[in-house]
């Protein structure tokens, strides 16, 4: 009798260790969130979690053959322009 096995469920990883797996800090993938530059993550019971895909797939985007490469894709943790300036600047 063939069974064909249920796909597990989908892992997800805290802020700490989705940090862990991309190299980054934790830190660093909160100002992500803030900036709206950083994976795609959901919020679970209050918590904000990461799937191990959409963390693969974002570390994708910053992937490069040399440095002269221009694409409109980049993955930092810089501050879009315009964000967190006062009216009083513009």
């Amino acid at each position: 009798m063939d069974h064909q096995r249920a796909p597990l469920p989908q892992r997800f990883l805290r802020t700490p260790e989705a940090g862990r797996l991309l190299g980054l800090s934790g830190r660093t993938l909160e100002k992500h969130r803030t900036y709206g530059t950083g994976p795609v993550y959901r919020k679970i019971g209050g918590r904000v979690v990461y799937a191990i895909s959409d963390l693969q797939a974002w570390a994708e985007r910053g992937r490069r053959a040399s440095t002269s490469e221009l694409t409109g894709d980049c993955v930092s943790a810089a501050k879009p322009r315009g964000v967190g300036r006062s009216l009083r600047s513009v």
